[in-house]
C-alpha cells in the first residue's frame, strides 16, 4: 500500500446547486486496474476530469503520483493519458496521421516512434487501416485508435471514461485485451463504466451513486457480501412478476435482468411465498433457480438499502 498512484481526499465537485461528486476518499495502487462504476449521473466523468487536471475540484483534493490536482493541475498531465467519451480524433486525418499528431503533442522522440507505432498497430489490429481516414472507421475501431493515441507516450496512468460505450462486442473484447496487456506491463488504469458485467474484470471497484461511494472492494468480495438467497425466476410476464414480488413478505428486491427476474430473499423460507404469489397472480413460472450474485445485484441492493435508510 506504499506510494499509491492516486490518492483522493474528500474530492468534491459542484455545478451550481448540484453536487456531482461528494467527498470521494480512496486510493488507487500502482499497477492496479481500478473501476469507477455507476449509472449515468453518478459522477464518473467529473471524477476522471478532476483526476486528469482539466476540471478543478470545488473542495478536497487528489494527488496523482504525488502531484496535487488542485494546486498543480498542469504538473499532473505529463504522467497521464486521459481518454474522454468523445476522444478528440481528427476525422480528416488518417489513422497514422492521428497517432503521429498525438506523438507530436506528447513530444515522443522521433527515434522511438517506429517501434511504438508497430507495437500499437500490432495489438490494436489497426496496421492494415493506417492509411484510412479516421472518419471512415467503425465505432469500435475509432475507440481503438483513440486508445493508441492515448498510449503513444507510454503514460504511467491511463484514465478512460466509458471507452466501451456503444462499442460492438468484438471490439469491446479487443479493448479489454489491450488494457490487461498494459496492466501486465505495470501501467495503472482507472476506467469508468456503467456496464457492471465489465466492472467484474477490475482488480477493485468503487460503486458510485449520486456522487458518493456506496462500496469499494474487489468485485468478488462485493459479490460475496450480498446476504441471503438470490433467485433467478423466469415467468410468463417478467415485468409483472417483478412488480408482484416486490410486495411479497421476505423479498428484499426484485429486479429485471433481461427476461429473468432476480429476487433477493434474506430468509430462504420466503421462496415458497414467491412461488405462491406468482401462482395466485396467474403468472406462470417456467423456471427458478438459486444463482450467485452479480455486481449488478450488489449495486441494486446497496441503492435500495440507501434509499430505505434515507426515508
Amino acid at each position: 500500500m506504499n506510494n499509491p498512484a492516486l490518492v483522493l481526499r474528500e474530492l468534491t465537485r459542484s455545478f451550481g446547486p448540484v453536487e456531482a461528486v461528494r467527498e470521494l476518499s480512496f486510493q488507487v495502487q500502482r499497477g492496479e486496474l481500478f473501476g469507477i462504476v455507476g449509472p449515468d449521473g453518478a459522477g464518473k466523468t467529473s471524477t476522471l476530469r478532476m483526476l486528469a487536471g482539466v476540471l478543478p475540484p470545488s473542495s478536497g483534493d487528489a494527488e496523482v503520483l504525488g502531484t496535487s490536482v488542485a494546486r498543480d493541475p498542469e504538473g499532473v498531465k505529463p504522467h497521464i493519458a486521459y481518454m474522454s467519451q468523445r476522444f478528440g480524433l481528427y476525422t480528416d486525418l488518417t489513422v497514422r496521421e492521428n497517432i503521429e499528431f498525438y506523438a507530436d503533442l506528447y513530444r515522443v522522440p522521433r527515434a522511438d516512434r517506429p517501434a511504438r507505432l508497430e507495437r500499437l498497430y500490432r495489438f490494436s489490429n489497426l496496421g492494415e487501416f493506417q492509411n484510412r481516414l479516421a472518419g471512415q472507421l467503425s465505432g469500435g475501431m475509432k475507440q481503438k485508435l483513440g486508445l493508441c493515441c492515448a498510449l503513444v507516450h507510454h503514460p504511467e496512468i491511463l484514465l478512460l471514461d466509458e471507452p466501451t460505450f456503444g462499442v460492438d462486442p468484438i471490439s469491446r473484447r479487443d479493448l479489454w485485451l489491450i488494457l490487461h496487456q498494459m496492466i501486465g506491463e505495470g501501467m495503472t488504469i482507472v476506467i469508468s463504466t456503467s456496464y457492471l458485467d465489465e466492472a467484474e474484470r477490475c482488480d477493485r471497484v468503487a460503486l458510485l451513486h449520486q456522487g458518493r461511494v456506496l462500496a469499494l472492494a474487489p468485485p468478488a468480495e462485493l459479490q460475496r457480501s450480498l446476504g441471503g438467497v438470490l433467485l433467478a425466476v423466469q415467468a410468463a410476464d417478467p415485468r409483472r412478476a417483478s412488480a408482484t414480488l416486490r410486495t411479497v413478505e421476505g423479498v428484499v428486491s426484485a429486479a429485471l435482468f433481461g427476461h429473468t427476474v432476480h429476487v433477493l430473499l434474506r430468509d430462504p423460507s420466503a421462496e415458497a411465498r414467491v412461488v405462491a404469489a406468482l401462482a395466485e397472480s396467474g403468472n406462470a413460472v417456467h423456471d427458478r433457480q438459486r444463482v450467485a450474485a452479480s455486481l449488478e445485484d450488489v449495486f441494486i441492493d446497496l441503492v435500495n438499502a440507501g434509499n430505505a435508510h434515507a426515508q
